[in-house]
Order: C-alpha cells, then structure tokens, then sequence
C-alpha cells in the first residue's frame, strides 16, 4: 500500500476508536447524568453545560493550536488531545461534578490540537487527486465511532428506564479500554513531509507551515479576515449547530419522548447507530466517487445535504414532542411519536453532516494547502463555537425553536459554500485559460482543470 495512503487509513483506525468512546459518551451523557444524579443528589453535573464547557474552550484554544503544532507537529499535537479524551472518559467512574466541568475544559483544550493536527497530517499525505478520496475515507471510518459505540449501548440499556451503577461502570470501562486503543494507532502514524501545492494552478504560493509560534497566530488571523474564509465560516457555523443538535440534543430528546414506549430509553443509543451508519455512507460514498466529486465540483454535494437537512428537520418537528429537550415527557406532536420515524431522522442527520463535512475537508485541503493548520484551526473555531452556543441554550429552546435555528443556518451556509466554490471555480479557469493564451504551459491538462476544477 503507498506510505500516504497508508497514513491516512491509520489515521482513520485511531479516530475511529478514540471517537468511539467520546462520540458514544457524548451522545449519552445527558441521559447517564441524569441517571446519576437520581442515585446521587449531591451531584448536579449537567451534560448540556459540560458539553457547552467542552466546545467553548475548543473554540478558544483552536487559536493557539496553530502555534502549538509548530512546536509538537501535527502527530505530537494529535497524542496530547488523544490522552485528555482519555482522561473525560475515566472520570465517569468517578463522578464528581467539579471534576466534570474540569475534565470538560481539558478536553476542549486537547480537541483544539487533536484536530488541527488531524488537518494538517491528512493534507500532508494528499494531493490534488487525492484530498477528496481521502477526505471520504477518513470520515467514513472516523463516523463508524457512531455505529460501533452507540449499538454497544444500545445492547447493555435494553430494557431500562435508569441507568444504574453497575451498567454505567460497565459502559465507561469499555470505552475507556476503546479509546486507548485509539491512541495506539496514533502511536504508530508515520512522519510525512510536506507536499507540493495541492492546487495545480496556484503560483507564487508562500509556504505558511514552517512559520513559527507567533507567526502562525498572526497568519491564521489574517486568513480569518479574507473573503473567502469569512464565507465559509457562515457554513462552519452552521456545521457546528448542527453537531451539537444531533450529537447531544436530537437522540436524548428520543429517549425522554416517553410515548415511544417502553424502551424509550434503549432508542438513545439506536439513534446513535443510525447516524453512524448515514455518516459511514455518506463519507464512504464521496471517499470511492472522490475522483468524480472532483470533476463535477462540492457544490452539488453540499446542495444534497442541505436539501437532506432541511427534510429531517420538518420530520422531527412533526414527530417529537415540542418540549423533549428539557426531560422525560408524555407530551405529543402532530403525530404519535413513532421509532421508525425518528430513526430514519437520525440516518437523514447523519448523512447530511457527511455531506457538508467531506466537502470542507476537501476545499480546506484543496485550496488552503499552503496555509492547512491555520485553515482547519479557524474551521474547528468557529464550528465548536457555534456548537457551543448551541448547548447552551439548547437547555432552555423549545424544539421548534432549535429546528427553525438549524433550517435559517443551512440556507445560509449553503449559499455562502458555494458562493466561495464557484468564486474559485472562475478563478481558476481564468488563470487556465491565460496561461494558455500566453503559451507558457502549452498543456492540455490545464485547460481540462478550468472546466472540471477541484
């Protein structure tokens, strides 16, 4: 197997198990909190704030992490956010709720260099024919974390209405054991040097991934401030409030629609194995049809997710009780709840998110691959920002209020996402064209990428 490719797809295995414990954990912490507040009265952790606590400080500290892989590098950075996800895990088996909130800070502050460094290594091992197929594939494998952790769960709640002890205990062993398998495969990515330009018809491009410290903080200030990213930043917002809705809102508010049945509890983790399995698609679908997405351009991708999107929401509205955020529930909507209903919600979610999210790693990786760690840092800024703001009123915002919030944002995500991508579009086939007209590069090859531009 080619050494890059090889990378990416260990890249991909250590996500995957990492995420599986905090994916699982972060889908079932507001209903196992609740749980352990019941046996517990003295603890009074709330899973919405920690949550909130979690992506705030990442947005904080995805300021710094630039400057923090210039020191570590992009494999360093990604260990030291690998060992405090596992640090969140562990402290469930101890719940305290200051200790909560603590590891829920030093968490935050790991996903900031988790992920950037998550960035910059996938782009180190892609180029301009490969960032899309690449992109697909590790979010594929990255979104099995969903199916895995969430159908495991789904097994040991069969049949409850609290979680007790011994099956909390049970559940955070596991993934606890899972995560630190994750960071074995981060143990073993291999060193890569940095790649020619991905873009083929960008010149004069300056080199920003050997800048220092301070440097990279100005450099990602300034790309903040350009056009393009503040466009894009209208989608990263809106992926942040969408994450947040079906990672921590959407299947919890499942299990306290109490009218579901019985089992009500058990749908939590189902939910959870329905978004995995429309994340693992989506990404697997666009990682096999990358060479074509390429040709054929994001846009029409982005454009299915919205339309993907904006169906669920109307779904939900009509299907789950408008006050199933804030607890368990007999209340109704305009229709009996029904399971199947809100499972084929979860697979529209997840499938939607894979859309928006492959296509941002593929214009970050494709146009920004000059400038890669500051680029992904500002997506992972202002997406867990969003996210965050998401949390925090999530607790007080009637559903309908949440869903008319994420259909506002998907319009204007979309729009600015292929406002930038048809902007490049032009751009490229306009330097195509007059580098041919010049006769300078007298290749055919060029002329091809202004009509199919990546």
């Amino acid at each position: 197997m080619e050494r890059k490719f090889f990378n990416v797809i260990l890249l991909g295995f250590g996500f995957m198990f990492v995420f599986t414990a905090f994916q699982t954990m972060g889908n079932i912490e507001k209903t196992i909190l609740d749980s352990i507040t019941q046996d517990d009265p003295s603890f009074t952790g709330d899973g919405y704030t920690s949550l909130a606590i979690i992506y705030a400080t990442l947005a904080i500290c995805n300021w710094l992490a630039p400057s923090v892989i210039t020191i570590t590098g992009p494999r360093g950075a990604m260990l030291i956010g690998a060992f405090t996800y596992l640090f969140f895990i562990v402290t469930f088996l101890f719940p305290r709720t200051w200790l909560l909130y603590v590891a829920s800070v030093l968490i935050g502050a790991g996903a900031a260099a988790i992920w950037t460094g998550q960035g910059n290594y996938l782009t180190l091992n892609s180029d301009a024919d490969t960032i899309s197929r690449n992109s697909g594939i590790f979010w594929a494998m990255l979104q099995c974390s969903l199916f895995f952790g969430n159908l495991f769960v789904f097994i040991k709640f069969q049949g409850k209405t609290h979680i007790d002890l011994d099956t909390r205990n049970v559940v955070f062993g596991a993934l606890t054991a899972v995560c630190a398998l994750g960071i074995v495969f981060l143990l073993l990515l291999r060193p890569i040097r940095r790649p020619q330009v991905l873009d083929d018809v960008k010149t004069d491009v300056v080199n920003h991934e050997d800048d220092g410290p301070m440097e990279a903080f100005k450099g990602a200030l300034k790309l903040f401030c350009t056009r393009d990213m503040m466009f894009l930043s209208c989608t990263f917002i809106y992926t942040g409030v969408e994450l947040s809705f079906f990672s921590g809102v959407y299947s919890p508010s499942i299990g306290f629609t109490l009218s579901m049945g019985e089992n009500a509890k058990q749908l939590v983790g189902l939910s959870g194995v329905f978004i995995g399995m429309g994340e693992v698609l989506g990404g697997a679908l666009f990682g096999i049809l990358g060479s074509k997405t390429t040709r054929w351009g994001r846009d029409p991708i982005v454009i299915m997710g919205y339309i993907i999107h904006v169906t669920s929401f109307f779904l939900i509205f009509i299907n789950l009780p408008n006050v199933a955020p804030f607890g368990d529930t007999m209340e109704t909507s305009y229709i009996n709840p029904s399971p199947y209903l809100a499972m084929f919600c979860s697979f529209l979610l997840g499938f939607g998110d894979a859309c928006f999210n492959t296509q941002i790693y593929s214009i970050l990786g494709g146009n920004y691959s000059d400038n890669s760690t500051s680029a992904f840092a500002l997506f992972k800024f202002t997406q867990s920002l969003a996210a965050a703001a998401c949390f925090f009123y999530s607790s007080r915002a009637l559903l309908s209020v949440q869903l008319g919030v994420l259909a506002v944002l998907a319009s204007l995500g979309t729009a600015a996402f292929c406002r930038v991508e048809w902007a490049a579009r032009s751009r490229a086939r306009a330097a195509a064209l007059e580098v041919i007209d010049d006769k300078v590069i007298p290749d055919t090859h060029l002329a091809e990428n202004a009509l199919h531009y990546d």
